[in-house]
């Protein structure tokens, strides 16, 4: 008989981990996309960051 597949589990939203708290003060780790607003956050890669929702990108300038 053929055995019973376990269902996969989803991967929960870590929205959480992109703020921090100081007080009574909630403060915003990431920069916000100038195109969507506040609430949808540049992802930091090696050379820039990019918004995911719009495609927005930033570039680092490079240091000499």
């Amino acid at each position: 008989m053929a055995e019973a597949e376990k269902p996969k589990l989803k991967k929960t939203s870590k929205k959480w981990t992109s703020y921090e708290i100081s007080g009574e003060e909630l403060k915003r780790k990431n920069k916000s996309c100038p195109k969507c607003g506040v609430g949808v956050f540049l992802a930091k890669h090696k050379n820039r960051e990019t918004c995911g929702k719009c495609g927005y990108t930033e570039f680092a300038s490079k240091k000499e």
